[in-house]
């Protein structure tokens, strides 16, 4: 089984954006609100059927093709305990303006209330930084009560919502693990790679002056004071900060390990300098080359790599071997058994 080769699947969302993933992609940028790009999605925009769904270039939805043959895409571990459900979204996401802030129920919380067998727990990668002062929002410098939280929502107090949170500068290259939970905010210019549960859930604290009816819409359904019971109210700490922006390690000859430990259940990710090659074990991932060009090969054959590609890798394509003068990065589904 070879790698596929991965269209453009921008999404139309209710924020500005997507200018920056369509001159990675090399693509017209046609939509000012198509911030987010879903790659290698089998997931579908929250009470759709279809939205969301990754094509291939052939125009067969991905979903269907890889429940045809899950156990080759997936590995037979994998597919033995997920099916066909690689427990993986992958998102370039274009902040074309700041992102309003809110949060991601857990796996307890969404399955009890939603249905669903996963929360939101979600990372970044951080591969263009524009602006005077480029950040992101993570967490409550303080802890605050649930009758604060729901008043500031109540009363679209958006000043104090930003200023209980920690806003931490960001540059190039920085990676973040955002546990379910977690009030936070993307801030305008960044283009980031996340990786997440799949799925769709966000309950939102703000949304004046965005394209969406956010009493209606920010609750998930569920009403706010159902829903804020998700968040978590607790002060984040800098050590703990600090420890959700760490976890880079070196795993082999141009192989960098991205996240702390303690994302392993949710998702892994590595980055990619061939220096001059890498070699990789078989296993399911989603390959997103973020600079330059080269060569990926398999033993069923080679192919060309190049700046904003984005590339499927079943696992029964086998090890995998990527050179070149290019920077990437491979997303990887959580450890196959862990759930």
């Amino acid at each position: 089984m070879k790698p596929l080769r991965l269209p453009p699947n921008q999404l139309h969302r209710f924020y500005r954006g997507g200018e920056r993933i369509a001159e990675l992609r090399s693509v017209p940028h046609e939509d000012d609100h198509a911030p987010e790009d879903w790659v290698g999605s089998v997931t579908t925009t929250f009470g759709s059927d279809e939205e969301g769904l990754s094509r291939l270039e052939d125009g067969r939805v991905l979903a269907q093709v890889v429940a045809a043959e899950a156990a080759n895409f997936l590995g037979p571990v994998l597919a033995e305990s997920r099916g066909a459900d690689p427990a993986l979204l992958v998102k370039l996401l274009d902040a074309g303006e700041r992102l309003p802030v809110h949060f991601h129920p857990g796996r307890a919380f969404a399955r009890e209330r939603l249905g669903s067998p996963y929360g939101k727990s979600e990372a970044w990668v951080v591969i263009a930084a524009e602006g005077d002062e480029p950040a992101v929002y993570l967490g409550l410098r303080d802890p605050v009560d649930a009758e604060t939280l729901a008043r500031w929502v109540e009363r679209q107090a958006t000043s104090d919502l930003l200023e209980a949170l920690n806003r931490v500068p960001v540059t190039v290259g920085d990676t973040f693990f955002v546990p379910a939970g977690l009030l936070h905010a993307i801030g305008e210019g960044l283009l980031i790679v996340e990786l997440q549960e799949p799925s769709d859930l966000s309950v939102l604290l703000e949304w004046e002056g965005f394209e969406l009816d956010g009493p209606a819409e920010g609750h998930l359904g569920l009403g706010f004071d159902s829903a804020l019971s998700a968040a978590d109210i607790d002060r984040l700490s800098p050590d703990r900060l600090d420890a959700l922006r760490g976890g880079s390690e070196a795993e082999g000859a141009g192989v960098e390990r991205l996240f702390p430990r303690e994302a392993d259940s949710f998702f892994r990710a590595q980055r990619l300098c061939p220096a001059p090659s890498a070699t990789l074990g078989a296993e399911f991932s989603i390959v997103v080359v973020l600079d330059g060009e080269g060569r990926l090969s398999t033993r069923e054959g080679d192919m060309t790599l190049d700046r904003g590609d984005t590339i499927l890798v079943p696992w029964a394509a086998g090890a995998v071997s990527i050179e070149g003068e290019l920077e990437a990065l491979r997303c990887l589904p959580p450890e196959a058994g862990v759930r």
